[in-house]
């Protein structure tokens, strides 16, 4: 795991396309913003573990339904 060190309106890099940025810190809370392009599905860790239990898959198997859904609404 790589750990790093941000104020308030600094952004870390994930690979070329994706932008993790410190948007506020108040308190124990941080608010931080994702930018990623449409087709890379961003969860929050418990609502994509919940996904999981529910289709009873794999993780492979959830990302690869949720792409399948990506591309069917891009193509509408």
């Amino acid at each position: 795991m790589l750990v790093l060190t941000r104020k308030s309106n600094q952004s870390i890099m994930i690979g070329d396309d994706i932008e993790v940025s410190v948007l506020s810190i108040m308190g124990e809370k941080v608010r931080i913003g994702i930018q990623a392009p449409r087709d890379i599905p961003v969860f929050r860790k418990e609502v994509y573990l919940e996904i999981q239990q529910e289709r009873g898959a794999e993780p492979g198997a959830v990302r690869a339904e949720v792409d399948t859904a990506l591309k069917k609404l891009a193509g509408a």
